[in-house]
């Protein structure tokens, strides 16, 4: 009786402690509430990836560039000061595809999503950067082949889907620096193997680059395709080259114009 009562002690002690061990395995697994999460991003590096724009700002021939002017006041026509009203404010008139910008499906596609819609949770994606200016140090107008891309690979590991892919060039140092040269053509670009890999195959959900066009072929066929099968991509990134290959994430977002076929964007990399 009493080695039952022993064997029997020894078993409630046995599950008591494989409870305990379950637990405290679970506190230790427990997610992070937003607040340690929000902790965790403060305590990282940040790198802007956008350009500021200003009416001399590189922009494609086609659309000429912006104006900005001092607010009026309508009755008056007579511009708003601080001195006189307290306030001072500025009028915009500029094409939507400007600075570094957001193209929405709908830039391409009349049934394509409009910059409104595009779901808030594909404005923060895990980022990874394809780095081709060892290529492009001897062949400058290269475009990003799929052999580029799986060369990539084996270096860092498969491109994870839902992830934003970005083609680092250095074409933004030019910027403002030399704008001229900046706006170019031809450029080193994206192939449309290669973006189509990387969507189809890879699961990417956007692209994005320093240029302000996707390809220079004649038919823009990169940039034609990704947005008429309903993807996005964001032009005139700048500090690629401060951001890892892999591990870091992206943040971008826009004003939110009802129907909008594009507009200046907001980037940044939070590094890991």
């Amino acid at each position: 009786m009493r080695a039952n009562a022993r064997v029997t002690l020894n078993s409630v002690l046995a599950i008591a402690l494989g409870v305990a061990v379950s637990v405290a395995s679970a506190e230790e697994t427990k997610p992070a509430t937003l607040a340690e999460a929000l902790k965790t991003i403060q305590g990282k590096e940040f790198v802007d990836l956008t350009h500021s724009f200003s009416p001399t700002t590189p922009v494609w021939k086609g659309f000429g560039q912006a104006t900005m002017s001092a607010a009026s006041d309508p009755k008056t026509h007579l511009p708003y000061t601080i001195e006189k009203d307290g306030f001072h404010s500025t009028f915009y008139s500029m094409v939507g595809q400007y600075g570094t910008h957001v193209d929405p499906p709908a830039h391409f596609s009349s049934n394509g999503t409009t910059m409104d819609r595009i779901p808030l949770k594909d404005m923060i994606l895990p980022l990874v950067v394809f780095d081709m200016t060892p290529i492009i140090a001897t062949d400058a107008n290269h475009a990003l082949s799929v052999d580029d891309v799986r060369a990539w690979e084996k270096t860092h590991g498969q491109v994870p889907a839902g992830s934003f892919a970005a083609l680092r060039t250095d074409m933004y140092k030019d910027w403002e620096s030399d704008p001229e040269r900046f706006k170019r053509y031809p450029f080193p670009a994206w192939s449309l193997a290669a973006i189509k890999f990387l969507f189809d195959e890879r699961g990417v959900t956007a692209i994005g680059h320093e240029a302000l066009d996707t390809d220079t072929t004649e038919s823009m066929e990169s940039e034609t395709w990704l947005l008429r099968q309903n993807h996005f991509q964001i032009e005139g990134l700048a500090n690629l080259d401060k951001v890892p290959a892999t591990g870091a994430v992206i943040v971008v977002t826009w004003p939110k114009v009802e129907n909008g076929f594009g507009f200046p964007a907001r980037a940044f990399a939070i590094l890991p």
